[in-house]
């Protein structure tokens, strides 16, 4: 069964194949409008760092821009800037904890909800966002900008490119017979380089396999990342946390774009799993949330929780009141980055001293 579904994966891209080139040939045009100086990027008087990749989704931009918002945050003022991916407004605007996912996007709203004292904001055209976040707030001191790795109408003093280690970019393809949003050749405009999502237990050997294959630029760092899950809490009462155990029953309700490292944690700690799974950033309906009440209700043990992630739970936030009529426990996983080899240090001094070394 698993050769025919390789099978078929491979003879769909192959169909989809010349799909692919032509998406390529208009990504292709639009690179080349800057690359030649025919479209001209805009640069800031502070420093910029975007995070981003290269593919649809899928490799832990947002546990890494919370990370860089812990590491920074006591220190300088940052701001952080993303287009607010579904929502639905338009234009720029800044995120309000009373926002909701529909008027500024679950990630963004996620963002200004943990970290209620830096400034957030949305918007499609980073180029104009930017000096409006300036304007508002001129004692910002560093902007991260919410996957941008292909928004080169703002050039980015530091460029961090995620892929994930379960599909690095060199073996993806092109939308749409892969999940790439560009060539791979891309990465060419990283300044530095994370391996998202690694096993958490990663050799030496492993590693420098995978920086041979990326074969990154002298200029260019290479870091390797993964997930330390804490314990869940309560979607209705933040301060209740709960410990996972084998006794359990667990409904994941996800909209991510990759689950796969997340059942495969939830697989050796918990009892059962029982996937309720959407699109990424799918807005929960009414139907929905009788299709989980149904679920939870037909699980005969007594110990079961419907667990979902903190990017979920800002879009079932707009179903809050119909979840506490079907009086069902829904707990939220918290996640954060940690780093192989010693990393953090050397990633964290990375960060620092590109601060430290800004010049316009």
């Amino acid at each position: 069964m698993h050769n025919f579904s390789g099978f078929r994966k491979m003879l769909l891209q192959l169909l989809l194949a010349p799909l692919s080139l032509l998406y390529g040939f208009g990504v292709s045009l639009f690179t080349l409008g800057y690359t030649l100086g025919l479209v001209k990027s805009s640069k800031f008087n502070i420093p910029i760092i975007s995070i981003g990749n290269l593919t649809i989704g899928g490799t832990g931009k947002t546990p890494h821009i919370e990370y860089l918002i812990m590491l920074l945050k006591d220190y300088i003022d940052i701001g952080v800037l993303s287009r607010g991916y579904k929502r639905e407004t338009q234009g720029f605007r800044f995120v309000q904890t009373t926002d909701n996912a529909l008027t500024v996007g679950d990630e963004p709203l996620q963002f200004k909800r943990k970290y209620r004292d830096i400034v957030v904001a949305v918007g499609e055209s980073r180029a104009y966002a930017i000096p409006q976040i300036l304007q508002n707030f001129p004692h910002i001191q560093t902007i991260l900008l919410d996957d941008a790795f292909q928004h080169l109408a703002v050039k980015p003093g530091l460029n961090i490119l995620l892929t994930s280690y379960e599909l690095l970019f060199t073996r993806d393809y092109l939308l749409p017979s892969g999940r790439l949003r560009e060539w791979r050749s891309g990465y060419r405009r990283a300044d530095c380089i994370i391996v998202s999502k690694c096993p958490s237990v990663l050799t030496d050997n492993e590693a420098q396999d995978i920086i041979k294959e990326i074969n990154p630029y002298a200029h260019q760092k290479v870091f390797f990342t993964y997930y330390e899950y804490a314990h869940p809490y309560s979607f209705f009462e933040p301060n209740h946390r709960l410990e996972l155990d084998e006794s359990l029953d667990i409904i994941l309700l996800s909209a991510i774009a990759d689950t796969s490292y997340l059942t495969s944690y939830l697989s050796k700690i918990s009892g059962s799993i029982h996937e309720i799974e959407y699109a990424d950033h799918h807005v929960f309906d009414d139907r929905d949330i009788e299709r989980i009440t149904k679920v939870y209700k037909n699980i005969p043990n007594e110990k079961k929780i419907v667990l979902t992630t903190e990017k979920d739970a800002m879009r079932l936030d707009l179903k809050r009141k119909a979840l506490l009529d079907a009086n069902i426990a829904i707990f939220v996983l918290p996640v954060r980055v940690r780093f192989h080899f010693f990393g953090q240090t050397f990633f964290d001094e990375y960060i620092k001293q590109y601060l430290l070394s800004f010049e316009l």
